[in-house]
């Protein structure tokens, strides 16, 4: 399996507070992997310097043959645009924009025609099952289908890695079900790869592999499923 993303040795401190203190981890071509732990072991922030949010104090993050940790900001936030698509714990819509507006953001970002940046989006909606909500605000939708959205605005560039934090915590089971199917659905025929964090066993189960990370370490050997 070719390795998409890998981090070596990384690092992170938080005023004196050690978030990461050599963390090793790789995601391959298509896959789906789950990085589980303790809270406060150091997962998201393990995350956020893979998808290049926060840099490391020291350490590699490389995808492909980019040097992550090497980037200034705003390569690094081309690349977030570009190549990385993130999916948080609560949507984290734009409040003023309707549904097909916040799936078509990034394209709009990168430049794409405002008309063919909002079929694209009102497809992905389509996809995701968001018909007949496509003009409605973040404030007139239920958790599951905020969280769909989101997924949409993840996904609407066609990234080559998604990044997923907590996805479907503040959803019930049979929301958090059907966005983890959906999601881990659509990243596969996308032919991404996905690290999701999570502390749920039963969103955990939707990867391929499993990663734990307690006190800012890959402590045990990634886990095949």
């Amino acid at each position: 399996m070719t390795t998409v993303l890998a981090a070596r040795e990384l690092r992170k401190s938080f005023g004196r507070t050690q978030a990461l203190r050599g963390a090793d981890l790789s995601v391959g071509d298509g896959e789906i992997l789950a990085v589980m732990g303790p809270s406060g072991s150091g997962k998201s922030t393990l995350l956020h310097c893979l998808g290049g949010v926060l840099r490391p104090d020291s350490g590699e993050v490389t995808f492909g043959e980019i040097r992550i940790d090497r980037l200034a900001d705003r390569e690094r936030s081309r690349l977030r645009r570009t190549s990385f698509g993130f999916v948080f714990q609560f949507g984290q819509l734009v409040p003023e924009l309707p549904v097909v507006e916040n799936i078509a953001l990034p394209l709009l970002l990168e430049g794409r025609n405002r008309r063919s940046a909002l079929a694209e989006a009102a497809d992905w909606a389509s996809r995701l099952g968001l018909d007949g909500l496509w003009d409605r605000l973040p404030v007139e939708l239920s958790g599951g289908q905020a969280q769909l959205a989101a997924i949409g605005r993840a996904l609407a560039a066609r990234p080559r890695v998604v990044f997923a934090d907590e996805p479907t915590g503040a959803l019930d089971s049979v929301a958090a079900d059907q966005v983890m199917e959906l999601l881990a659905d659509t990243v596969r025929g996308e032919d991404a790869c996905m690290v999701i964090v999570t502390h749920e066993p039963r969103v955990a189960a939707y990867a391929d592999r499993t990663a734990i990370v307690r006190d800012g370490r890959v402590v045990q050997p990634v886990r095949a499923r």
